[in-house]
């Protein structure tokens, strides 16, 4: 149980490391931009691109999480994401970073997504909380990362030196990681699964997993749901800049309001698991999604639009986590091949960032900001209700 618990413990870091570098990413975002010279197109390319080529490549690393040496891919993988993490501070312009970003998002895949179907196998029957606590963990590292950000333009260091700094945590960790993880996926054997031993078998059977409308429901959601996360994230300091009129400083407080929120929004959602059903807080937070953020858009100036910006944060906790737990347990037994149900389907999800800068470049970044509202609006949509749910649950039990 010790080990476990320490196991645990590496996995969440490697969460909070994996999303440090993304709040750092999201909160530079401008001074990239000037740094670089680039457009709305580029931005979005840059920011959907990656997730195309990730989500081709990264299908055959979760049915290799599950067939092969799991301990081997989460080490090669850390090892490749911190060389990403020094190409994209040696960047001089847009093809250096686009390809930096490129080789970062497999490499984010196999170490990270990889880590986090470790930390599912660890206890099968907590998906939900585990998923919290991952989530959690990831929160604290977007925080961190803002503000770490925040303090390198401060100092004066700039946005390259804080990703040499990411390189090295990233190696401290994968020392770590080497001593504590096990050289196989930690046992799932409570639940019955297909035996699958060859690659060829755990195409077939992600295949079959791809027609089940079980988990195409909640891989349809976890898309839409990322309209109001990451994606909306990586918008909203140069909607603060360019369409609020803040300068990048006001963009980063923004950014860190927004994160900082979400993460009490995470760790609330911790506790509340333990007494309320999952789902039937989802759609409540969805509910709230839908009014509170037309109210950010429509509410005039920097400070009134910070105040709606925070319970925005608030109240979209969860959703990740739970929507991910749902497919996590649509698919006992196999979570590599969550791994790569996810990236099939998201192939054309990683579209989306890339779609939405051409609305900005085309007609205008406020345009692009309201048809986040999808995001919400598929999740009400698309949630069973609950007598539906528990009928599921007892076919089940």
């Amino acid at each position: 149980m010790r080990r476990t618990a320490l196991l645990a413990v590496v996995l969440l870091l490697i969460e909070f490391l994996d999303e440090f570098v993304f709040g750092a990413r999201e909160a530079a975002w401008p001074l990239i931009r000037t740094d670089l010279g680039l457009s709305y197109a580029q931005v979005g390319l840059l920011l959907g691109l990656p997730n195309v080529v990730g989500n081709m490549i990264e299908p055959v690393i979760g049915i290799l999480g599950d067939v092969w040496k799991r301990r081997t891919l989460v080490l090669g993988g850390g090892v490749v994401f911190a060389l990403a993490l020094v190409l994209t501070a040696l960047s001089q312009g847009f093809v250096v970073l686009l390809f930096s970003f490129i080789l970062f998002s497999p490499a984010s895949g196999a170490f990270v997504s990889l880590s986090q179907a470790n930390l599912m196998d660890l206890d099968p029957d907590r998906h939900e909380q585990n998923m919290a606590r991952w989530v959690f963990a990831g929160s604290v590292g977007v925080v961190a990362g803002s503000l770490a950000l925040g303090a390198a333009a401060a100092l004066g260091l700039g946005w390259r030196r804080l990703y040499f700094v990411f390189a090295g945590l990233t190696v401290v960790l994968l020392v770590i990681t080497r001593r504590v993880c096990p050289p196989a996926p930690p046992s799932a054997s409570k639940f019955s699964s297909p035996v699958i031993s060859s690659l060829q078998e755990g195409v077939v059977n992600a295949l079959q997993a791809l027609r089940r409308r079980e988990v195409l429901r909640w891989l349809t959601l976890l898309e839409f749901s990322d309209l109001m996360l990451d994606v909306l994230l990586g918008f909203l300091a140069l909607y603060f800049v360019d369409v609020v009129g803040t300068t990048p400083v006001q963009a980063g407080i923004a950014v860190a309001v927004w994160t900082g929120t979400a993460l009490v929004g995470d760790l609330l959602l911790i506790p509340l698991l333990e007494r309320v059903r999952g789902l039937s807080y989802l759609r409540l937070s969805a509910a709230m999604e839908l009014v509170l953020f037309p109210g950010f858009l429509l509410m005039p100036g920097f400070w009134g639009k910070l105040a709606l910006l925070g319970l925005l944060g608030l109240f979209n906790a969860g959703w990740y986590s739970i929507l991910k737990a749902q497919l996590y347990s649509a698919m006992p037994g196999q979570s590599g091949t969550v791994m790569t149900v996810g990236n099939v389907f998201g192939l054309a999800g990683g579209l989306i960032p890339l779609g939405l800068g051409l609305v900005a470049e085309r007609f205008d970044l406020t345009v692009t900001m309201w048809l986040l509202l999808l995001g919400p609006l598929a999740l009400l949509i698309g949630i069973p209700r609950l007598k539906g749910i528990r009928r599921v649950c007892g076919g089940k039990h």
